[in-house]
């Protein structure tokens, strides 16, 4: 059964030939004997799914239901949802208990979809290997001893797995399409401000953005329809009409016009990696597909310009974890100053205290202008060589990640080679647009990710896109050995 697409469970479901409390059982079972293996999982919420199945189920017998209805799916312990442990991987909040739904939460649960408990993740959503998390590691399952990718590891090791069919992500400069890269899956990462943020706990505003990781572009587009939308509760929410992301799937390639910047195929990319992406643009051609070279100029400033915004948007989004309103509290403290600085010390770990200290340093009276102001002047430049590449071509693709997934400890002392993992990813993030990561080879046993960038909105393009490819290839149909 964990073998099927949505598409299949969905029509299953309908037709009875099993039930959503069937369904949602299979996939808690798979979670607990596969997942002492993968770290994926921080909370399992087994008891609540059953409940949630079984509505569903009476739902379906009613004819009142949505595609996603009685589709069990996990969610990355980054959105809150009422009554659940919502932790953000971290100390800090190992004890919060949200007191009510984040819009995406709501959304999905008013679709019928079927909560399954919370995914593992790198600290706050800061890390590119799912190794910052407070409860360990995320192992990827390809090769347990490689990282899954961050920060959404948790959920894409999950979906690779098929533990279950469907999981949510977060995507400030990568944590999406990196982590479906790492573990051969499909993950999209929509336009800013096409999914609500309210209850999504904040790591950089201005980056943040939710999305779904499934094993095709089929699957992520109902997620995706479902998740969507205008939210009065979100001020950078925009208000424009969601399109059926599913209905547009099937549109022919034939005038489709793709772009390759050259600065994504330089020095830095693993030959091997470079060569299955050529391999996947061929396959465009062959699907009628024009192919033509452009330039990025300013793709060499997106890391250390997103390395100045991001840590200092979270330098201020976490200043509020300060141990007296929520979260992680000192024992015994002497006074005021002890309470926030014990608290603060032992409540973070090593790579959230970093990224603080940076952005702090960046938005301090002395330095402002040189590094916070100078980085959001370069994020134009970025923007503006996009909007410049569009007038020419309908879609950007390229690797979503240089190498294959990395052994677990690899880089860890080595910050700047981390950072340098999501150097094709960050560019996005700044200027704002969609972009997803889908199945494109094979390089020594381990997935390689091509990445799909679209204009502002252009969601059902990028499925669209990679729907036809996933028609013809079947890369994105393999799984691990060891979880058939």
């Amino acid at each position: 059964m964990h073998q099927k697409t949505i598409v299949e469970m969905a029509a299953g479901l309908r037709a009875g030939e099993f039930s959503s409390e069937e369904l949602t059982r299979s996939c808690l079972q798979r979670i607990e004997t596969h997942d002492a293996q993968l770290n994926s999982v921080i909370t399992l919420t087994a008891e609540a799914a059953l409940a949630a199945a079984q509505a569903a189920d009476a739902r379906l017998k009613t004819g009142d239901a949505t595609p996603l209805t009685g589709i069990p799916y996990l969610h990355k312990d980054i959105f809150c949802t009422e009554g659940v442990r919502t932790s953000c991987g971290s100390r800090m909040l190992d004890n919060f208990e949200a007191p009510y739904d984040a819009t995406v939460t709501a959304r999905l649960k008013q679709a019928g979809a079927v909560m399954l408990g919370k995914t593992n993740m790198d600290e706050f959503a800061m890390g590119s290997s799912n190794e910052t998390s407070f409860y360990g590691a995320v192992k990827n399952p390809w090769d347990t001893e490689r990282v899954p990718g961050g920060s959404s590891g948790g959920s894409a090791a999950a979906v690779a797995a098929r533990l279950a069919p469907l999981a949510t992500g977060t995507d400030t400069g990568g944590s999406i399409r990196q982590p479906a890269a790492l573990c051969g899956i499909t993950g999209i990462k929509p336009t800013y401000g096409r999914v609500s943020r309210y209850g999504m706990i904040a790591f950089a505003s201005s980056l943040d953005q939710a999305g779904p990781l499934a094993t095709s572009a089929q699957d992520a587009a109902y997620m995706l329809e479902a998740m969507s939308g205008f939210d009065p509760r979100d001020s950078t929410s925009i208000d424009q009409p969601v399109e059926s992301y599913a209905q547009s799937l099937e549109q022919d390639l034939r005038g489709l016009t793709i772009g390759l910047p050259r600065e994504y195929f330089s020095e830095g990319l693993d030959a091997q990696v470079g060569a299955a992406v050529e391999a996947a643009i061929e396959e465009y051609r062959k699907l009628g597909a024009e192919v033509k070279e452009i330039s990025l100029p300013n793709t060499a400033l997106a890391v250390p310009a997103y390395y100045v915004v991001a840590p200092a948007e979270c330098s201020s989004n976490l200043s509020r974890m300060d141990g007296v309103r929520f979260g992680y509290r000192c024992e015994d403290p002497k006074d005021l100053e002890d309470l926030y600085t014990r608290s603060r010390g032992e409540g973070f770990g090593a790579e959230v205290k970093r990224r603080i200290l940076i952005g702090t340093y960046a938005l301090s009276a002395g330095y402002y202008d040189a590094y916070y102001l100078k980085a959001q002047q370069v994020r134009r430049l970025i923007r503006d060589d996009f909007v410049q590449a569009f007038k020419d071509v309908d879609i950007i693709m390229g690797p979503t990640s240089p190498n294959t997934a990395f052994r677990l400890g690899e880089r860890a002392d080595d910050p700047v080679t981390m950072y340098l993992s999501d150097i094709y990813t960050i560019a996005v993030n700044l200027a704002g647009l969609p972009g997803m990561s889908i199945p494109a080879g094979m390089v020594d046993g381990l997935p390689v990710g091509l990445q799909l960038i679209g204009d502002y909105f252009a969601e059902g393009r990028l499925l669209n896109a990679a729907h036809r490819f996933q028609q013809v290839t079947d890369w994105h149909t393999r799984m691990p050995a060891g979880f058939e």
